[in-house]
């Protein structure tokens, strides 16, 4: 029963309020998945970092680079979502070919006498494309592909 001078809202109200709401759901969700990515890629970057201060270290003791992760002494902590690579060693533990069609084969790692290049090779939004990640004996890292899908 509707008393005299009381209304509800209409449905153009509703459905106004539903759309304003799904556009903002929409907003909030692509920021979330960005970060979510984002945070993935942290983990490259931490580690690389990682061999990179033991290739350092290394150097400084003994005058040149080690030729790969065995003499390094570096190898992760936890399962990761990336496969590392060191003059075409591949550290143990990391991701090989986990999943079909995605190539997480060493993109040219390299270490001599003078300079290494590490690489980081993973999937973190599960498509067929990788994310690839390297750090040189002067730590400049670099992502060289890309796979957060931004808009």
């Amino acid at each position: 029963m509707n008393r005299h001078g009381e209304r509800g809202f209409t449905l153009v109200e509703l459905m106004i309020v539903v759309a304003i709401i799904g556009i903002l759901a929409t907003l909030a969700t692509g920021s979330f998945i960005t970060f979510q990515a984002k945070s993935k890629q942290a983990e490259a970057t931490l580690n690389l970092g990682a061999v990179s201060k033991a290739a350092g270290a290394y150097y400084a003791e003994h005058d040149t680079y080690v030729a790969g992760f065995s003499g390094l002494g570096w190898a992760p902590n936890f399962i990761t979502r990336y496969a590392f690579y060191y003059n075409a060693d591949h550290a143990t533990g990391t991701p090989s070919n986990p999943e079909a069609g995605v190539d997480y084969s060493d993109p040219g790692s390299i270490a001599d006498s003078a300079s290494f290049t590490a690489y980081a090779v993973g999937n973190i939004d599960r498509d067929t494309s990788t994310d690839i990640w390297t750090i040189n004996d002067v730590r400049t890292l670099s992502n060289t592909q890309n796979d957060v899908n931004t808009p």
